[in-house]
């Protein structure tokens, strides 16, 4: 049997399997990350299903370490108390990449199984353990039953042979493979992997080019573990096991020798990480930004590389590098080792330890036309952010930070290239178009929101900031005001809205302004404003008023008002009853009938 066909049967307790065989697997290691998580849990609480082996079952925090974003802390929470009320490890926001962890602590060994939310854990391949990542349903059956149902695959032998050129990097390796193989030659298969060449690789290059299986289509990257990798799991799990190697006479589907003389230092074009070519091919590209981390290249050999050759130098002008450890353990050791004064003596940013770039809303994602090269697995469209995303060695790519554009570790510029400032010239004069004349008189029905210190994060919530359409802003008003949750589904065009005492307390967002005015409502009365708010409301051109009491109108919610802007003459169209409150001031009708404040300095 091969690799993959043995760990199966000991898990199933067979004595033979063979491809195509469906398998009920015992799962030794099971984890969910904060990504997919709090889906396992509610999987699990609306199932009515309990966890086989706490012991055995883990939550890992490494999509989002930072807690930046909203849903990502709240799904968190969500697998905290889970985990509290079910006695369930959590490696929280401190502690780095869940498969990493699991090779590093010891929770994986060689011939174990493991299975993740994670579509990376095929990377426990570098230990000769099988690691699957699976949905959210998939998992939670596996924490419920504590294994789950798989159908043995085909194998697949690749054979390095010839020595290993000068200066080619792991992720080299795994590129040169990519482009040989593609994205699909490999799908569906369990690689095994040999050679003397491969013998001697690190865990760390083991690591990085099982992690790369999966961009190659494959079940897992294999590789057969030696003395120095069992004695070192046996270390790190204080545990005996007994490792897996496929038989003399295992059947392949098939077979391929490729020569490692021939592979060459590369870089994945963006778009398609198999889309791969040779870096002198694509040398002298400008970039924006640079990225070294994931679980990919995240490791300590790839941060002492980072330092040897960031060491007396400095990041090119212009260009962002970002650094992320792939665990805590490995940014505790490049303290201890200096390495981070040197990352931060060159001008790079450092992060917490996690998965960086490849998850949305922590360091590492780029802008629109921004192009960066980076370690990672992948370089889908919108995958690292919106701009052009090149794979590289952690080599290439902090030679390119470096020189500010794509090149090759032993290629790097005694100066780097910087971008040119290019005289733009200033816009036409803008034709003021003839718009309508802005009433002055206003009528509308009312929202009676009588509550007072209603600030910007009530109004308009931070984790929507990154909005800058004005259209896309009205559906988030007051979706962070308890028991209004709902106001943007329930509020009119031409509504009014009256509040109480300093209204708009808190940031500086525009938002909370520009999302009344998507929605269409026509003005806001309040006893008091927030400074910032009202002059970023005057400023845009929407009516806020002050009054000091409205109790003589007799208002009820939804009733018809007329308000005059010039006068400050109020009427409650409902039962005819007046008042005056505070009139628009000049700069302010000003602004108003011009359309905003950058209206008024066209004219």
């Amino acid at each position: 049997m091969t690799i993959i066909e043995k760990i199966i049967a000991t898990h199933c307790d067979q004595p033979v399997v063979r491809p195509g065989d469906i398998a009920d697997v015992r799962i030794d290691v099971r984890i969910a990350r904060d990504f997919g998580g709090a889906s396992v849990v509610k999987n699990l609480i609306d199932s009515g299903l309990k966890v086989a082996d706490p012991s055995r079952t883990w939550f890992t925090f490494d999509c989002n370490p930072t807690g930046s974003d909203q849903k990502y802390a709240a799904n968190q929470q969500v697998c905290r108390i889970f985990a509290r009320q079910n006695q369930i490890g959590v490696f929280d926001i401190d502690s780095g990449i869940g498969t990493h962890l699991a090779i590093d602590k010891g929770l994986a060994l060689p011939g174990d199984t493991l299975v993740s939310t994670d579509s990376h854990a095929n990377i426990l391949g570098a230990i000769g353990c099988f690691g699957q990542g699976m949905g959210d349903r998939d998992i939670a059956a596996a924490w419920a039953r504590g294994s789950v149902w798989f159908k043995v695959p085909e194998s697949v032998k690749i054979t390095l042979e010839g020595e290993r050129p000068h200066g080619l990097a792991a992720k080299d390796m795994a590129l040169n493979l990519l482009r040989h193989f593609g994205a699909n030659t490999l799908l569906g298969y369990s690689v095994e992997m040999y050679g003397e060449a491969v013998d001697r690789l690190t865990i760390d290059e083991r690591i990085t080019i099982s992690s790369m299986g999966t961009e190659m289509g494959a079940i897992v990257l294999f590789f057969s573990p030696g003395d120095e990798m069992i004695n070192w799991c046996r270390q790190k799990s204080g545990r005996e096991f007994v490792p897996v190697y496929a038989d003399k006479d295992a059947v392949y589907a098939h077979e391929y020798t490729l020569n490692l003389n021939e592979f060459t230092p590369a870089v994945s074009l963006p778009g398609k990480p198999h889309d791969v070519v040779s870096v002198g091919q694509v040398k002298g590209i400008k970039i924006d930004s640079a990225f070294l981390g994931s679980c990919t290249n995240g490791r300590m050999a790839d941060l002492r590389v980072a330092a040897r050759l960031l060491k007396g130098r400095k990041v090119a002008p212009g260009v962002v590098l970002k650094i992320v450890p792939a665990t805590d353990e490995i940014w505790q050791q490049a303290l201890h080792e200096g390495l981070i004064h040197i990352f931060k003596e060159a001008g790079a940013l450092v992060s917490n330890a996690g998965c960086a770039g490849c998850a949305s809303g922590q360091v590492g994602q780029n802008g629109p036309g921004e192009v960066t090269v980076s370690t990672g697995n992948r370089n889908f469209s919108g995958k690292q952010g919106k701009g052009d995303v090149y794979l590289a060695s952690p080599e290439t790519t902090i030679a390119s930070a470096i020189a500010g554009f794509i090149t090759a570790a032993d290629d790097i510029p005694e100066f780097p290239a910087v971008f040119h400032l290019v005289p733009v010239p200033g816009p036409e004069p803008a034709a003021i178009s003839a718009e309508a004349e802005k009433p002055v008189v206003l009528e509308g029905k009312v929202w009676l929101i009588m509550e007072d210190n209603i600030d910007t994060d009530m109004i308009f919530h931070n984790r929507h900031l990154a909005i800058t359409e004005q259209s896309e802003m009205g559906r988030f008003a007051f979706g962070n005001l308890k028991g209004w949750e709902d106001f943007a589904t329930k509020s009119e065009p031409g509504d009014i809205i009256i509040t109480g005492r300093n209204f708009g307390a808190g940031s500086s967002r525009q938002q909370a302004v520009d999302c009344f005015k998507a929605l269409g409502t026509q003005a806001i009365l309040a006893q008091s404003f927030g400074a910032i708010y009202e002059r970023n409301a005057i400023n845009a051109g929407f009516p806020v008023l002050v009054y000091e009491d409205l109790e003589s109108l007799g208002l009820m919610q939804r009733d018809r008002i007329r308000l005059d802007l010039s006068t400050g003459r109020l009427i409650n169209l409902e039962n005819g009853r007046k008042t005056d409150i505070r009139p628009f001031a000049g700069i302010q009708m000003e602004i108003y009938r011009a359309g905003d404040i950058l209206r008024v300095m066209q004219r």
